[in-house]
């Protein structure tokens, strides 16, 4: 006769509902906040620091394009770091 054992999470109740989460959501993290600042900060320089009549633009829309890409890059790593150390639901398993 085969016994049946469950494992209990310290994150668990035994009515299985989730007590602590490892990370918080995305649009709660003062990292959103910032990058969505940054992202509008480029934008708005790239837009007030234009031509001035000389035909030399120095900050052009291509530049603010790769900022913009690079702090996107940037956000996303962050968050996958702060999403690594993080486990499943109990009961989460491949089947």
């Amino acid at each position: 006769m085969a016994t049946n054992t469950t494992t209990h999470d310290a994150d668990t109740t035994r009515g299985g509902r989730r007590l602590t989460t490892e990370t918080r959501p995305a649009a709660k993290t003062t990292e959103l906040i910032a990058y969505v600042a940054a992202v509008l900060a480029v934008a708005i320089t790239a837009l007030v620091v234009g031509d001035g009549g000389d035909g030399a633009d120095p900050f052009s829309a291509e530049q603010a394009l790769r900022y913009i890409t690079f702090l996107t890059i940037g956000y996303m790593v962050a968050r996958g770091l702060a999403k690594s150390g993080t486990r499943g639901h109990h009961g989460d398993h491949d089947a």
